[in-house]
């Protein structure tokens, strides 16, 4: 079972990328685990859950108004002790990962700013001041090794690593904002490490033996990093083993 502990009890979470496939993973484990009282599964279709402790919002965060609904309905029930944003965009049909400078396109950057960064960092707007203010809280975002300026020693996708490395700024910016105030309140950005997922899927033949995750495994990992970090963690990007990502 995946610890908790360091949470006060009766949990209220809100998952953003809910249907997704670290998303869905995510709800999986946590609906079953005692200390969750709530979770509010958020997503683009508000695909409703089986258990009654789940209550399915739409949720698009590309649509202010949208995420404000989805705000006034949670801060009605009261306050969340974690924040999960597991969205992200490396390639769809019209875009994909660029080897070189010729490949850059206007919509390739566009696109992957809105999700990678706007989105979250829209988020992070309206849902981080329904964290509580007495206990631990957590508002952690998915982000990526790639985004890391110094740790680039590949190249190539540039619009995913810039978007990333910006979304990691608006974590850091967002951790030293609300430290000046909150002094309980963790903001973090999280690497899951390689998913089976769609995201990763045209990529995976050269992921080495072991690496590539179920999304159970990098949940269980995410959700064991958030219980173990403290206030001397926010700011930074974590790997799914808890290790520091450099800047």
């Amino acid at each position: 079972m995946i610890d908790l502990s360091t949470f006060q009890p009766n949990m209220r979470v809100a998952i953003i990328g809910a249907s997704g496939g670290i998303g869905r993973a995510l709800t999986t484990l946590l609906v079953d685990h005692p200390n969750i009282a709530k979770i509010y599964a958020l997503s683009r279709q508000g695909t409703p859950h089986p258990s009654s402790k789940v209550e399915a919002l739409k949720y698009d965060f590309t649509d202010e108004a949208s995420i404000i609904a989805a705000t006034q309905i949670m801060k009605n029930a009261g306050d969340l002790d974690l924040i999960l944003v597991t969205t992200g965009l490396l390639h769809n049909q019209t875009i994909a990962p660029e080897k070189n400078l010729r490949a850059l396109s206007v919509d390739g950057f566009e696109q992957n700013f809105l999700v990678n960064t706007i989105g979250p960092a829209m988020t992070a707007k309206h849902l981080l001041p329904l964290l509580k203010r007495d206990g631990k809280a957590v508002f952690a975002a998915l982000s990526a090794r790639v985004g890391s300026i110094s740790d680039n020693r590949l190249g190539g996708w540039y619009a995913y690593r810039a978007s990333k490395a910006a979304l990691n700024m608006v974590i850091k910016t967002a951790a030293l904002e609300y430290a000046r105030r909150f002094k309980n309140k963790i903001i973090i950005g999280l690497h899951p490490g390689t998913v089976d997922t769609a995201l990763s899927k045209p990529f995976q033949g050269n992921v080495p033996d072991g690496k590539l995750f179920s999304p159970q495994q990098s949940a269980t990992y995410l959700l064991n990093v958030v219980n173990d970090v403290t206030i001397d963690n926010t700011g930074q990007l974590l790997d799914w083993d808890g290790k520091t990502v450099p800047a």
